[in-house]
């Protein structure tokens, strides 16, 4: 903290006096010190008017100068002190501040300055700490993080890149090129190919699992990001290691697999058993008039479960899809003799291009789900239009729609609301849209129902 004394026994008792006051009584001053000395100096000679006025003059302009130069001096010294604490903020240094005794313009200055300098200095810490917090985070999680400048050097690596590229030794100042002469030749490719996207590496390839002797592959997620940092272009790039997420996952969806199964059998299996029991005792007794409707109950229940064992199995072993050229109208026509619906606004012209079996089942898995949501059969609709290069297909109703929970998870296989659903209609249709190349999703209507809509890309 500096200290800028001022002068005067006003300030010194603390009485508010301003520049302007303080100047003016120090011209007055001076004045009548000149005129006081001038009529002395007449009273001595008194025939040299002249004289008399000239050592006067001779006499105060020093005072005079001395008394300015008293005054302005700690005013000088202050414009000075403040144009140094100006340097230090500019160089991130904000501990020093300054101090004036006078209570006038220049003192409400300080105060303000000094204010300023409180608020930057807490500021500084309170990023200072935001820093050091973001800087743990970013050192110890276990995404791979690689900050480049425009092709240049590395600027940043976290303790994962390290760990994953470079055996824990450090990776700035080193040119992406020369770290990528020692990573995966997946890793490369995956780079070299540009934007985001999943690969596989062989613990053998990259530099954590050297030695360690596991043959499985890691499945990495690569993701890239650019933007502009202190006016330079910087690339981003993120390795996630996905593997053991992955592995959780397929545990999870396995267990799930295996419950709807497990779930499905028992409701077939367990009736089967026991009309058979039922009808081996009529047997035994000879009463055989029941015997055709135990049969023929037994045949509908395998019938479910080989029509659920055939879902599940095309849904695992979706083919390729094999384009076929239709037009709209015998397409359309085609789904309305299986199942009601209206078709709102005019269809394309131009020829549909898609695996027609494919995808009339998956436009059918949804037109009966929307039958069994609860809407009116008039309510349930099918429009089609083309937007640029994309081909927009909605099913609408007007059932209880979806909350947010179902929504989400209303497309992973085996999900199901339903006591005897099997969660695969909507997987289904999503696994062939995007096997054409599209996209699935999801959406409450207003006033209530549901929209399904399917983006295609037009195939010529």
């Amino acid at each position: 903290m500096s200290t800028l004394p001022g002068s005067g026994s006003s300030a010194r008792r603390g009485i508010p006096l301003s520049l302007a006051a303080r100047f003016s009584l120090l011209v007055a001053v001076l004045l009548v010190l000149a005129i006081g000395l001038t009529l002395g100096l007449l009273q001595l000679l008194p025939h040299e008017p002249l004289l008399a006025v000239s050592l006067a003059a001779l006499v105060m302009l020093p005072i005079g100068i001395a008394a300015v130069r008293s005054q302005l001096r700690p005013m000088l010294a202050l414009f000075r002190a403040l144009g140094g604490t100006v340097i230090s903020y500019q160089d991130g240094d904000y501990s020093f501040g300054l101090h004036w005794r006078r209570r006038d313009e220049l003192g409400e200055l300080v105060d303000s300055h000094n204010a300023l300098g409180n608020v930057l200095r807490d500021q500084r810490l309170n990023l200072m700490q935001r820093e050091l917090l973001l800087d743990t985070m970013v050192q110890n999680t276990p995404v791979a993080m690689l900050l480049i400048s425009d092709h240049g050097p590395i600027v940043f690596a976290n303790l994962a890149a390290r760990q994953l590229l470079n055996q824990g030794r450090k990776l700035e100042g080193h040119t992406l090129e020369y770290v990528l002469q020692h990573a995966s030749v997946s890793l490369r490719e995956a780079i070299d190919k540009g934007g985001d996207g999943l690969f596989t590496a062989h613990p053998a390839d990259t530099q954590e699992n050297q030695g360690t002797g596991d043959e499985e592959e890691e499945v990495y997620h690569l993701a890239r990001r650019n933007f502009s940092l202190n006016g330079r272009s910087h690339e981003l790039l993120l390795l996630r290691h996905l593997t053991a997420e992955l592995r959780r996952q397929e545990v999870q969806t396995w267990k799930k697999v295996i419950r709807v199964i497990s779930h499905e059998l028992n409701n077939s299996l367990a009736p089967v058993a026991s009309l058979a029991h039922s009808g081996a005792e009529l047997v035994r007794r000879g009463q055989t008039e029941r015997l055709p409707e135990i049969l023929q109950t037994i045949e509908e229940r395998t019938r479910h479960l080989e029509s659920f064992i055939h879902g599940y199995a095309r849904f695992a072993k979706l083919p390729t899809p094999r384009m076929e050229h239709t037009d709209w109208r015998s397409f359309v026509g085609g789904l309305q003799s299986q199942v009601a619906f209206t078709v709102t606004g005019p269809l394309p012209e131009e020829t549909l291009t898609v695996d027609i079996a494919q995808m009339e089942q998956a436009l059918l898995n949804l037109l009966k789900n929307a039958h069994e949501s609860g809407s009116p059969a008039e309510h349930i609709s099918l429009a089609v239009r083309r937007v640029q290069q994309l081909l927009r297909i909605e099913v609408m109703d007007r059932g209880s729609g979806m909350s947010d929970t179902v929504m989400s998870n209303a497309l992973v296989p085996f999900y199901s609301t339903k006591r005897s659903g099997t969660g695969l209609g909507l997987a289904l249709a999503r696994e062939i849209v995007e096997a054409h190349g599209g996209r699935i999703s999801l959406g409450n209507r207003e006033g209530g129902g549901l929209v399904v809509t399917l983006i295609l890309p037009v195939n010529k």
